[in-house]
């Protein structure tokens, strides 16, 4: 056994640390941190697609961290919400249900709407993080504040230069 196997055996020991190098292996690295998650998590998530944040059990632990209580909050950024709209993501209907928990903003800086990378930060210090949104391959912690705490300042830092997307809006007939 090499030095590299021995380093990369203690880090997949270390507790809390999530397999996350394939789709299956982030959708259940999501799916676990949801669950983790008490009260508020931010997404950054360029494009919405529907295997993100559209299976059955996310959207169970989504709806129960937006009606989980005083200081719900999910905060979403997307690019091009209108795109998820057109798609009909599953996501959507609840944000128009729970719109005072679920928040959705778009990037309205170049620089931001050219950031490729994904990630999903949870309240407990979890994080998943793709450095390529469109590739199925990342790094995920259910509890790694080192990790957790540069995302959650560049996800800050975007959300006040971003606009509130309009488009999830619910209709008022």
């Amino acid at each position: 056994m090499t030095e590299r196997d021995a380093a990369d055996d203690a880090a997949k020991g270390r507790e809390g640390v999530l397999d996350a190098s394939d789709r299956v292996q982030l959708a259940a690295a999501r799916l676990q941190l949801l669950v983790e998650a008490r009260h508020r998590i931010a997404i950054y998530q360029p494009a919405l697609s529907d295997d993100v944040y559209g299976s059955t059990p996310e959207l169970a632990e989504l709806r129960r961290l937006a009606t989980s209580g005083r200081g719900a909050e999910i905060r979403l950024i997307l690019h091009a919400p209108e795109d998820a709209l057109r798609d009909n993501h599953r996501l959507i209907a609840l944000a128009q249900r729970l719109p005072s928990a679920v928040l959705v903003r778009t990037p309205q800086e170049d620089v931001d709407l050219a950031y490729a990378s994904s990630y999903l930060l949870t309240d407990q210090g979890g994080y998943l993080f793709q450095p390529d949104a469109r590739r199925a391959d990342g790094r995920a912690s259910l509890a790694d504040r080192a990790a957790h705490a540069p995302l959650m300042q560049h996800f800050n830092e975007v959300w006040e230069r971003s606009a509130r997307a309009t488009a999830w809006s619910p209709l008022d007939l």
